[in-house]
């Protein structure tokens, strides 16, 4: 499996979480596929989702934009998955690439309503995050080439949580750092559980921007929590003991990682002496207070 087909798979995990919160929330929607040459098979699948959820769109208007340079075959594809959606469901092709987002994001009037945009190969650019922000609320998937981090710019954009991950082929692939921003921590929390629930075999792994040792990780359930361990005492060392509350908030809004891996790492760390607690004894609860011990690098 490529790193297209995780992505797909990954949007399709969103698509079934975010249309029936979007159609519960607002009367119209907009959801907006954005394709820098490559592979737009994805907008396929998200047609097919929105099929799954015909009955929840009556009296609902959602609108599906699907910005992408694949000439004819795409738009006959598209017509295909098109003909299974209800009438509440407008599709609009627009030729072109991310680039071209804000302008068909205005022209479908798409701000002040639930918004997902899904930027395939764009770059970072201001008006294109000012444009995918202008959702009430916004959700955005950005997919570019890695070097640099995401969360200034999708911070200075206006969403107020981020992650990021590289997707790391095996073989001669290349990496590609797939950005996600919205103001919902259930969205995030969301993201997360489908980051490490696709197919484990996908012949793709991760990496934390956020590790500086930049070390693969496999696709599971439950990720090995090496690299989580170390931006764990890193946090201590830069802000002092914090909450197991506080350490689970870290691990969920800044690096890969989800709330429960931050306890499965506190728990090791523990073990190995590398933190400390207080109250000494107990269950790990939220106000327990973690302290980095001396020498804890060592120790990770």
């Amino acid at each position: 499996m490529s790193t297209d087909a995780v992505l797909r798979e990954l949007l399709v995990r969103q698509l079934d979480h975010w249309l029936p919160a979007a159609l519960h929330r607002a009367r119209r929607a907009t959801l907006a596929l954005a394709y820098a040459g490559g592979d737009a098979t994805g907008a396929e699948e998200a047609l097919r989702v929105v099929a799954e959820f015909a009955d929840r769109l009556r009296g609902r208007r959602l609108t599906v934009l699907v910005v992408a340079d694949d000439g004819t075959d795409l738009a006959t594809r598209l017509g295909a998955a098109e003909a299974a959606l209800p009438a509440d469901v407008a599709v609009h092709l627009v030729p072109g690439g991310p680039d071209r987002l804000p302008v068909a994001l205005k022209a479908a009037g798409a701000a002040g309503a639930p918004l997902l945009t899904v930027a395939d190969g764009a770059d970072p650019d201001p008006a294109l995050l000012a444009a995918a922000a202008s959702g009430r609320p916004a959700e955005l998937l950005l997919v570019t080439v890695p070097g640099r981090s995401l969360r200034p710019a999708l911070s200075a954009a206006g969403f107020p949580l981020a992650t990021e991950v590289e997707l790391v082929p095996d073989g001669d692939g290349p990496a590609r750092l797939l950005g996600y921003a919205t103001g919902s921590d259930k969205g995030l929390e969301t993201v997360k559980e489908a980051l490490w629930a696709v197919d484990e075999y996908a012949g793709v792994r991760y990496r934390d921007p956020a590790d500086p040792q930049g070390r693969l990780l496999d696709i599971s359930l439950e990720p090995e929590p090496g690299p989580l361990r170390r931006e764990l005492l890193a946090e201590l060392a830069r802000s002092g003991p914090r909450t197991v509350t506080e350490l689970r908030r870290f691990a969920t809004t800044a690096t890969v990682y989800r709330a429960a891996d931050a306890n499965r790492a506190l728990a090791s760390l523990l073990a190995s002496g590398a933190v400390t607690r207080d109250p000494e004894h107990g269950r790990l609860g939220g106000d327990v207070l973690i302290s980095a011990a001396p020498n804890a690098g060592s120790s990770a």
